[in-house]
């Protein structure tokens, strides 16, 4: 069995027709759930291109992992599209089925961001959240862009 700390945490996007997929992989959920928030950036930016000037707390409570991953990035899109922030950092808890978190970000720069897609929600299509056998957990789903 591989140990939780030899699990590299990595965002990644994958293809699904018209809409984008977003998956977080890390060695603890709490970690994946990052992952998958950095994966939505990635698909709107670089999120390297983002400085964390602004910090935002978020908090969402689903009866399961899977339907709070959903809440988690839908709360970051309804932050993005309100305040028109974009983030490239975050910090996550959680607790049962309770997330704390944060964002750190910067208001759009269309210039320097180059906005590639605007998120309009999590779906629960490819909804998953779990752990691996080498004890890495996956937190993905489907994207509506």
């Amino acid at each position: 069995m591989v140990l939780p700390s030899a699990i590299k945490s990595h965002a990644e996007l994958f293809a699904h027709g018209a809409d984008i997929g977003v998956r977080g992989i890390g060695p603890t959920r709490a970690a994946a759930f990052e992952q998958a928030a950095l994966a939505l950036t990635m698909a709107v930016t670089d999120p390297g291109r983002v400085a964390p000037q602004t910090a935002m707390e978020i908090g969402c409570e689903a009866p399961n992992d899977a339907f709070l991953l959903v809440d988690w990035l839908n709360a970051l899109i309804y932050e993005m599209s309100v305040r028109r922030l974009l983030f490239g950092r975050f910090t996550v808890s959680i607790k049962d089925h309770r997330l704390r978190g944060q964002a750190w970000g910067e208001p759009v720069d269309r210039g320097r961001h180059a906005p590639a897609v605007e998120p309009k929600g999590a779906t629960l299509t490819a909804l998953k959240v779990e752990m691996c056998d080498d004890g890495a957990w996956i937190a993905q789903c489907v994207v509506d862009v």
